[in-house]
């Protein structure tokens, strides 16, 4: 696995120089199909990804790439175009009903969005779009049209596989379909370079999906350093929230689904109260988020849960915030609690970490890359709630634990930055148009 960390990283500083002197892309043409990064993360299918395309596409900006980003337009009175920022502007592109469909009906509309991309284009000269990043697999197969169509190399970010989350379900969770998995094989197969989150992201593509190991680069998603960090501490975030000062403050923060398990922080909590009942008057268990994919099948149903459990005095449910107020939660919480069952990397777990505070989390996907075990956060191996409870009873025991790990993790997490993710992802794009021209011209002889 370690062949693949730090593929760019490891690079000299003139072999930086010499990919750079190699005409590096000018303008981008970013998809994103099913989510549009205008959308608040944590409601519907907004998430990570949405934070790492605005952050992402912002960077790029700023180091002189432009990208405009496609994306379905989800309600009829949203403008064609919208500038996110200087060097940013997302498109709308008309395809399907703007209401009321799922992800999982995208792909029916997949050749109507593949149209709205080319008419942009159209109005464009020939060469506007000198590369496409497509993200997560219904972008990927408009992208590998695009890329053909206009000649230009296609780099995708898969964000999740189907193969990776089917071998992990939760009890009861609905498997990816055979289609994806298709899918997503194309799509390896005709990208010019993959981007992976880990090094176990990368090996996962090689694994599950046969990618060449030479088209897979590693690059670590990064964090708005300006908007997480510690500020002014744990006891101001609470009173900003009216939470109370002393109380053990375990924090789910995310989408509400059973890819995510917020289910095991509940049952966490119920066996940890039913072996120590004296810490009931001292606990709060914020839920900040919405229901998301399979878990809108049951929108109550964490709620329903929490009050089968016994907890539900102790567990507040708060809608989606915006990141700023998110960051104020993360900083107000005792311990970011994140059970999933499947993360390429897992974003809120480096903002978190960020706002100084420390992580539990399940080790799978790139969590492990995310939180230094032991030192930023623990990580779980498995799904089993008494050995979360039993990590929660330490931070109950020991108040110090979450400020002293706090310290640590946001020291961690300054290595996280977007502005370095956006460097590495622009080295990317430099060797996918070195590859691309390579490979037209060994075509024409």
């Amino acid at each position: 696995m370690s062949q693949y960390a730090g593929r760019l990283g490891r690079r000299s500083a003139a072999d930086r120089a010499r990919l750079r002197l190699h005409r590096r892309p000018r303008r981008v043409a970013m998809l994103s199909v099913h989510t549009s990064p205008l959308h608040q993360p944590g409601t519907g299918d907004a998430g990570g990804m949405n934070v790492y395309i605005v952050e992402l596409a912002q960077r790029l900006a700023a180091i002189n790439i432009e990208v405009e980003i496609f994306t379905r337009a989800t309600s009829g009175g949203l403008p064609p175009t919208v500038q996110l920022a200087p060097g940013v502007l997302v498109r709308h592109v008309d395809a399907g009903p703007y209401e009321g469909l799922a992800k999982e009906d995208l792909p029916a509309q997949l050749c109507a969005f593949t149209h709205g991309v080319m008419q942009a284009w159209a109005g464009h000269r020939p060469g506007h779009y000198d590369l496409v990043h497509s993200h997560y697999w219904l972008s990927g197969q408009v992208g590998w049209l695009a890329a053909q169509r206009w000649g230009v190399p296609l780099v995708h970010a898969m964000h999740t596989m189907a193969k990776v989350k089917n071998a992990s379900l939760a009890e009861g969770d609905t498997p990816e379909p055979a289609a994806r998995v298709i899918g997503e094989t194309q799509i390896v197969s005709a990208a010019d370079r993959l981007v992976a989150n880990t090094a176990e992201e990368a090996a996962e593509l090689v694994r599950h999906y046969t990618a060449d190991p030479a088209k897979v680069a590693v690059v670590h998603p990064g964090v708005n350093l300006d908007r997480f960090r510690p500020g002014d501490g744990r006891a101001a975030a609470r009173a900003r929230l009216g939470l109370p000062q002393d109380a053990l403050i375990p924090l789910f923060a995310g989408r509400i689904q059973p890819l995510k398990a917020p289910d095991i922080l509940l049952r966490a909590v119920a066996a940890l109260l039913a072996e120590r009942p004296a810490l009931r008057s001292r606990m709060v268990v914020p839920v900040v988020g919405g229901p998301s994919g399979s878990g809108l099948a049951k929108p109550e149903g964490l709620q329903k849960l929490a009050a089968r459990l016994g907890v539900a005095d102790v567990v507040r449910f708060h809608p989606p915030v915006g990141q700023e107020q998110l960051a104020d939660w993360f900083r107000a919480a005792s311990v970011l609690v994140m059970p999933s069952y499947s993360e390429s990397f897992g974003l809120v777990a480096i903002e978190a970490q960020a706002a100084g505070t420390p992580v539990l989390a399940a080790s799978v996907g790139g969590l492990p890359v995310a939180v230094r075990d032991g030192v930023t956060g623990f990580l779980v191996d498995g799904h089993r709630p008494a050995d979360y409870a039993r990590l929660l009873a330490r931070f109950a025991d020991t108040p110090a634990l979450s400020a002293g790990m706090g310290e640590a993790a946001a020291r961690h997490a300054r290595g996280f930055g977007w502005d370095a993710s956006a460097a590495a992802t622009a080295d990317v794009y430099t060797a996918a148009a070195q590859s691309h021209r390579r490979h037209v011209r060994s075509q024409h002889g």
